[in-house]
């Protein structure tokens, strides 16, 4: 079994990255600060940034896939992963978020 830890390390490095911000439109509608406990979640994010272009229902299925097993974890307890929870809403939502990438000054 491939575990998050095993699919972070073939993540693009995020050494450069501060945050990134999500819009919805021209709304900020959340910041993932490049910091411990969300470092993951920026790599998974930036990943899919580079991939898809936004945070899609396509993104958001592979987003998934990258989260390994924190995506059966979030499934199960809703509000104890907020990004993870927020996959899971672009797909049931067909929404879509941009995803601005703020590097280190």
């Amino acid at each position: 079994m491939i575990i998050f830890s095993d699919i972070l390390a073939t993540l693009p490095t995020i050494e450069q990255i501060e945050k990134l911000e999500l819009y919805d439109g021209d709304t900020l509608v959340d910041t993932i600060e490049n910091r411990p406990g969300k470092a993951g979640s920026v790599a998974v994010y930036n990943a899919l940034a580079q991939e898809f272009g936004s945070l899609n229902r396509a993104a958001a299925v592979k987003g998934l896939i990258l989260y390994a097993e924190h995506t059966a974890d979030a499934q199960a307890n809703p509000g104890k992963h907020p990004n993870i929870d927020r996959l899971f809403a672009i797909i049931s939502d067909q929404s879509e978020l941009r995803i601005e990438t703020i590097v280190h000054p």
